[in-house]
């Protein structure tokens, strides 16, 4: 039998078909261009791809969690806040 590896594994870990693959991936693309068009960019920093946001409030909203260092974060926290 002929084959090749599938090296993806964060997104189709878990399939157990190409058309659960296919179903995952077409999952992914909607909710990428969601993103999109919301805002969100993709950045790359040091061989690494970031998904960024200029509006904090918008990324929060999202659920995302800030992978700033924590010194960064606090500078972009309304003054109400620091409190």
């Amino acid at each position: 039998m002929t084959y090749f590896t599938w090296k993806e594994t964060g997104l189709t870990n878990d399939c157990k078909s190409l058309e659960a693959m296919a179903s995952r991936f077409e999952e992914a693309a909607k909710l990428m261009r969601k993103m999109a068009a919301q805002g969100f960019e993709l950045r790359k920093k040091s061989k690494k791809q970031l998904i960024t946001h200029k509006d904090p409030n918008i990324f929060d909203s999202w659920g995302f969690i800030s992978e700033e260092s924590p010194f960064k974060q606090l500078r972009i926290m309304p003054d109400d806040l620091k409190e």
